[in-house]
């Protein structure tokens, strides 16, 4: 969720790099020959086994969002090309509006996502396991109420009857604008994606059951995600240089996710006072 940064760039707009960078990384080709490897080893017991069902969840949501953020977008949207872009939707509206389906879809699953996860490691702290749960639930409604934005260029590239008093160049630069304030969505949406991975990278250096370097991984996405969407948003003219130093730092969610769906983990029974919730 396996194609480069800067190719990217290419092909999309830049406030569109952070959810990207989410998706699109080595890690994800890998993630079938995982699955595989994994069945080849044995029946997966998802059921009873709850780190493999958070993997499950989290590679399925995954799936969802290559589809939506990155294979849609290029093949219809042409950076800084209002007239093109607008062209390649009217002769695709059905992929578009199936790239909206595939964020909506990958975002509820996200919900799903968070819970498994909660589930699993709220026995190490409780509070930290609630603190990661809000922040990415807070991460959801942004991204859902974003598609909008998609809605409504989707309406002017159309050209509904009561937009005839707008002629076409205008409609066409105007489903830019909204095209353009999407992608900065998702920028805002990622400061919560970002957020949210430091606290689960410190339930997860605490568990025991999870391997201590995924949690160094992901505390460090966290801040390559916050760094990213800010750049994005306040400083928009480094915004291709910064996402270049940060890619390295991108990886730790990808590989927590993988881990969990080939490894499993199982929460053990509390034994010391690192695992033990906090008091509400």
């Amino acid at each position: 969720m396996a194609c480069g940064l800067f190719l990217v760039r290419s092909i999309v707009p830049l406030p569109l790099a952070v959810c990207h960078e989410r998706l699109s990384s080595p890690w994800n080709h890998l993630a079938a020959v995982a699955v595989s490897q994994a069945y080849a080893g044995g029946h997966m017991d998802f059921t009873k086994n709850p780190g493999r069902l958070a993997g499950l969840l989290y590679v399925l949501a995954s799936i969802v969002g290559i589809f939506g953020l990155l294979y849609v977008p290029s093949k219809l949207i042409v950076d800084g090309n209002a007239v093109e872009t607008a062209r390649n939707i009217a002769a695709s509206e059905t992929l578009f509006r199936l790239g909206i389906a595939a964020h909506l879809i990958g975002e509820a699953l996200f919900v799903f996502v968070a819970l498994a996860l909660y589930d699993l490691l709220k026995a190490v702290n409780h509070r930290n396991a609630l603190c990661m749960l809000t922040l990415i639930l807070v991460a959801i409604p942004i991204a859902f109420l974003n598609e909008l934005n998609a809605i409504a260029a989707l309406v002017l590239v159309h050209g509904a009857d009561f937009l005839s008093w707008f002629d076409q160049p205008q409609r066409d630069a105007l489903a830019m604008v909204f095209l353009n304030v999407h992608g900065y969505g998702f920028d805002v949406a990622g400061i919560f994606w970002g957020l949210w991975l430091f606290p689960l990278g410190l339930l997860v250096y605490r568990s025991g059951f999870i391997p201590r370097i995924l949690a160094v991984a992901l505390m460090a996405n966290c801040f390559a995600f916050l760094i990213s969407s800010l750049t994005s948003l306040v400083l928009p003219h480094y915004d291709a240089l910064v996402h270049g130093w940060m890619r390295p730092f991108h990886f730790g969610e990808q590989a927590f996710m993988l881990w969990l769906l080939i490894m499993g983990a199982k929460p053990r029974p509390l034994e010391g006072p690192a695992y033990c919730s906090t008091p509400s």
